[in-house]
This record gives C-alpha cells, structure tokens and sequence, in this order.
C-alpha cells in the first residue's frame, strides 16, 4: 500500500554512552512530526515521517498515530518521561498538527501513569552548552563530546539532552556538567519526585 509520507523508522538505536548504569529508567522525547527523538537507556532513535500541506485528515490521522504508536513502544515503561515543551515563537508549519501530536503523545504517557517533565528548548540547550541561545547544531555537538555518542542527528541529541537532565535531576547525572549547565533544571516543569522514584 503506497501512503503519501514515509513511516519508517529508522534503525538501529544508537548505542548508549559508557557509563554506570542509572538505577532510573528515564527516556528523553524530542517530539516532532518529521522527526521525533527518543532516548532511553537502550539508545537513541528517530521516527521520521512526512507529510504534504494537501493531506487528508484521515492521512494527518494515520501519521500521527504511527508516531505516537512508535513512541510509545521505544519509551516501554520508564519511571520518568522528559519531553521537550512547545517553542512558543515557532512560525510556519503545521501548528495544529505538532500540537495534536505532542498531546497525544503526553496523554499516551499519562495512559501508563508515567511521570512527565515538561522541559522548554531553551533549557534543554542551556544544560548542553551553558547558551539557552544555542543552535541545535551546537547541542548536538556538545552531546556527542559530553557523552561519548555518536547521534545522526540533532533530533536525537535533544532527546539524549533530555534524558540526561531527567537522569540529573534524580541525582544519577550521565556525566558531571557545569554549574551553570546545571542551573537550567531549575527552569523546568517536574513531576512530584515520589511519584517517580516510587514507580
């Protein structure tokens, strides 16, 4: 059956860096409707897809659930989701489109009682590179230097970012960050910690 966007995903998942390994599962979420990051301790992915502006509902429909579907399968059962938060001076694109899938995705996390952090892009660029102002490129640069990974992509990068500010929040840092690196968990949405280091 031929579909007018791509549904692949693409394999395999990146391997995670070396380290010790965290006592909490937490899985990193750069959601996205060409290209969604994920992280978890078992790597990184990405599940691209495409669309066109022309596309019926029932198109917008089948691919969003196809990511959300992905995603959903990727994360497993984690004791902490961190998503990146909507960029509220975005422009152009599908905006209703990225929203519906961003909340389907969240009410999917919800669905299995699993605790979210809403963490804003400029946080997730300020804990990479200490720059809130920071280029992807620059984060996926920082990424790959800090942890010793090899990401495709920048997605994937702010998926890795994300894991490990949840990761460094429950006190199990991937790797040791600057102070000012640091300060950025302090402008994010947490869930109640004993929600998740009871899970």
């Amino acid at each position: 059956m031929t579909t007018l966007f791509d549904l692949t995903t693409e394999a395999p998942a990146v391997p995670a860096a070396a380290g010790p390994r965290p006592r909490y599962r937490v899985a990193g979420l750069d959601i996205s409707l060409t290209g969604t990051g994920i992280s978890t301790l078992g790597g990184t992915t990405r599940v691209p897809t495409t669309g066109r502006r022309k596309d019926t509902i029932l198109q917008r429909h089948t691919r969003m659930k196809h990511i959300t579907d992905t995603v959903l399968i990727e994360v497993g059962d984690v004791h902490l989701a961190c998503v990146e938060g909507p960029s509220h001076h975005s422009v152009g694109g599908s905006v209703w489109d990225r929203g519906g899938l961003w909340w389907l995705i969240i009410d999917g996390l919800c669905a299995r009682d699993i605790p979210v952090a809403v963490i804003p892009p400029m946080s997730r660029a300020k804990y990479a590179t200490g720059n809130g102002g920071s280029r992807k490129a620059a984060v996926l640069e920082a990424a790959q230097r800090r942890y010793g990974a090899i990401l495709p992509s920048d997605d994937e990068a702010d998926a890795l970012i994300l894991r490990a500010m949840g990761l460094d929040w429950l006190g199990q840092p991937l790797a040791e960050v600057p102070a000012g690196h640091r300060a950025a968990l302090a402008g994010c949405q947490w869930p109640d910690r004993e929600a998740v280091t009871t899970r």
